[in-house]
């Protein structure tokens, strides 16, 4: 039963790998109403908007720091045994990951409030997480065995790896408090479907020369896996009921938390925007359908002894078994169910951005212009835009950061687009491309990230996309 449980939690966090977490390219795309999921405090000039259910906000990506699928598989001449063992087993770091999440939206909306400088927004989405990093000492222990490596110590602080599931219930107030300031916030409610993490491991593994035999292993572990929800999706797949799982759990039926989200967007002049957010600052307590597994304790193992002649006396005695217990006795492996409480994936976006060229008269029906209206936010926008951006995430071995430089060009209305350039962990060549086109009232978005891997996907590290479908209603203002 526990082996199935470690195959059910590899297999969801295998199946987690079509995902998007940076989203420089959606974000202060200010035409594009799911813009404000990353940051509640961006410019909106729409009366209100609402998202085609299960379609107004699709995004994925799937990262690998430290190797792709090309440069095991690819036919190159070279043994794969040999690319096997120096390109993965030790040509990655304990640094390089596995990583990604997707969003689903289930429904959006937002509208303009009597007061027409506040703008309220609403909505749920489905959110999937996960990150591996590379188990190197596992990997090497595993691969190479440990006969030729006395004295050796394997870190067992190498597993680190997390995972979840969850639906977002949020609501959000965006409010223009001057003619340079927006500010905006959202509340969370985190329902989670299925959790799993083992990030806090430690202690080693090694094996030194036996005074009662040829060699001793000794074992000094503090491991650490934690699940919620995995045992409910465990039965659903006897049942074969996975979906109505799925579905109860996420509506409140699982374990609960709360977030928030911040953000801001300041004009330092008339064409001179600064903007930033805080994103997913919350928990979820995890006490409902709980199973925890440890293993901790330390322990010399140098194999049976076997003491003759007084072992023949004895022929029905199970040496095999008397190690086993022996080390279950050193090192209890044990099963619990106390709760446990995990902080979200904390994002911080920030952004400066310059708007030139020609300005031009924005959907929203207005009187002003940009002669009179003054260094706020208002109907009318300038065709281009240059600026930066910065991105960071809270993840278990440290903060990752990207930074992104960026072109924004608008075409009328109808049409508005967004190249960008981003170096992160993943890759330094990658480059995207946003596009939003209104048709009337219908608001179409599409991204791709890292444009120059489409020529080979298997020899990619990096991979995202992102399209949505809304109706948006612009009011006089």
């Amino acid at each position: 039963m526990i082996a199935r449980k470690y195959f059910i939690i590899t297999a969801l966090w295998a199946g987690l790998f079509v995902h998007a977490q940076n989203k420089q390219l959606l974000y202060d795309f200010t035409e594009v109403p799911q813009a404000l999921m990353i940051n509640p405090g961006m410019e909106t000039d729409f009366s209100w908007y609402a998202g085609i259910p299960a379609l107004s906000g699709i995004s994925f990506q799937a990262g690998s720091s430290g190797i792709s699928v090309n440069d095991i598989f690819a036919d190159d001449g070279l043994d794969i045994n040999d690319k096997v063992r120096d390109r993965a087993i030790y040509g990655m770091s304990i640094q390089d990951e596995l990583s990604g999440t997707y969003q689903v939206e289930i429904f959006n909306g937002g509208f303009r409030g009597k007061n027409p400088s506040v703008f309220y927004s609403f909505g749920l989405y489905n959110e999937g997480d996960a990150i591996g990093y590379w188990f190197r000492d596992y990997a090497i222990l595993g691969y190479e065995g440990n006969a030729d490596r006395l004295n050796q110590r394997f870190d067992l602080s190498h597993l680190k790896t997390r995972g979840e599931m969850l639906n977002v219930f949020h609501f959000g107030v965006n409010k223009k408090v001057s003619s340079d300031l927006i500010l905006g916030a959202r509340g969370k409610i985190y329902s989670s479907i299925f959790d799993f993490n083992s990030v806090n491991n430690d202690g080693y593994f090694v094996t030194t020369e036996g005074q009662n035999n040829t060699f001793a292993s000794t074992l000094n572990a503090d491991l650490e896996l934690r699940t919620s929800g995995v045992n409910a999706i465990d039965q659903a797949l006897d049942d074969d009921n996975v979906p109505a799982t799925v579905i109860k759990r996420g509506l409140f039926g699982g374990n609960l938390g709360l977030g928030i989200d911040l953000g801001f967007t300041y004009y330092l002049n008339s064409q001179t925007v600064l903007t930033g957010s805080l994103l997913d600052l919350g928990f979820i307590y995890h006490a409902n359908d709980v199973e925890n597994f440890a293993l901790q304790g330390s322990a010399t193992i140098e194999g049976m002894e076997i003491i003759l002649p007084d072992a023949l006396s004895d022929p029905n005695q199970d040496f095999w078994q008397n190690l086993v217990d022996d080390v279950e006795g050193f090192i209890p492996f044990e099963k619990e169910t106390t709760g446990y409480l995990t902080f979200r994936p904390t994002k911080l976006y920030g952004s400066i951005r310059y708007n030139f060229g020609e300005p031009m008269q924005g959907s929203a029906q207005c009187d002003c212009d940009y002669r009179t209206s003054g260094k706020g936010p208002n109907a009318v926008k300038y065709r281009n835009s240059v600026g930066g951006q910065l991105y960071v995430i809270n993840r278990p071995r440290g903060p990752q950061s990207a930074i992104t430089a960026f072109y924004q060009r608008r075409f009328g209305n109808f049409m508005a687009m967004k190249a960008t350039y981003t170096a992160d962990k993943f890759t330094f060549t990658n480059i995207g491309l946003g596009a939003s086109i209104q048709v009337g009232p219908v608001n179409f978005y599409l991204m791709a990230d890292n444009l120059l891997a489409y020529r080979n996907i298997a020899d990619s590290n990096y991979t995202s996309f992102q399209f949505g479908l809304n109706i948006i209603s612009w009011g006089k203002k």
